[in-house]
């Protein structure tokens, strides 16, 4: 079953998402907190949302999305930041439920594209994306200012 999260799941979704950086090798790179997520999810501006998988009544996936702008199309697109399915709910077709799922929220939304990014090691990801149709985008390179160097150039 795939459902809006509600603040009540912010635990789990903190849990998935530590789930998912040590799946992608960075266990110690979490930083969000409980009251992060709350405020980004549900606060009074929330930024993102978040969408859960659950078997037998247990949050087991989730999907963490925002919404992004395309000057070229001049609609709004879904950018999906996180999907993540337990190990142990993998092969269940949950993964698939949950971009499913957003590809409805953004067609009824009248967005006009869903993206995100995938490793280049995950292979398995990249092949279970490229079978639900989606193409990779080889000619673009993400780019990304942080910490001290977004001080920095925030300063000029």
């Amino acid at each position: 079953m795939i459902r809006a999260a509600t603040p009540a799941d912010i635990p789990a979704i903190h849990r998935l998402i530590v789930e998912l950086a040590i799946y992608e090798k960075e266990p110690d790179a979490v930083k969000a907190t409980h009251d992060d997520l709350a405020r980004a999810l549900f606060g009074e501006r929330p930024t993102a949302e978040c969408v859960l998988a659950e078997q037998d009544g247990q949050p087991v996936g989730l999907a963490l999305f925002f919404t992004n702008f395309s000057t070229w199309t001049g609609k709004p697109g879904l950018y999906l930041e996180d999907l993540f399915v337990l190990p142990t709910a993998r092969g269940s077709g949950l993964g698939k439920a949950l971009l499913v799922h957003l590809a409805g929220i953004a067609v009824a939304r009248g967005y006009g594209r869903f993206e995100w990014s995938v490793l280049d090691w995950n292979t398995p990801a990249i092949g279970f994306y490229k079978a639900i149709g989606a193409k990779l985008m080889d000619e673009w390179t993400v780019m990304r200012v942080e910490g001290e160097a977004l001080s920095a150039l925030a300063a000029g």
